[in-house]
């Protein structure tokens, strides 16, 4: 396994930690794996997860709350609809509750 797949993995194994209803952004798993500047290679391994039923990268924004990844989802607004179907509020693109609905695995996974 390359340092790639390897980093791939671990964003994996975060990832699909993210409870159903909530959402994380790039950074926050960047941040949690100990490397905070990496957030664009988070985005990386999660467009490469599509292939991968049981990642949901669906939970993954950016920082703002907006669908920046949506355009890798089969279908027009595939991301939107999951998210949705799981509770959270979106409007043009945009998580509306992002503090209510943000789950940090820093946070959340070191108490």
């Amino acid at each position: 396994m390359n340092n790639s797949e390897n980093f791939f993995s671990k964003v994996y194994t975060v990832a699909k930690l993210i409870p159903h209803g909530r959402v994380t952004s790039y950074g926050a798993i960047a941040k949690y794996l100990g490397v905070a500047k990496s957030a664009r290679m988070v985005g990386w391994a999660m467009n490469a997860s599509h292939n991968i039923d049981e990642i949901p990268a669906h939970r993954v924004v950016n920082r703002n709350g907006l669908l920046t990844g949506k355009h890798h989802f089969d279908g027009t607004n595939l991301m939107q609809q999951l998210l949705e179907s799981e509770g959270i509020i979106i409007k043009e693109n945009k998580i509306q509750n992002l503090n209510a609905v943000f789950w940090d695995p820093f946070k959340e996974l070191n108490t």
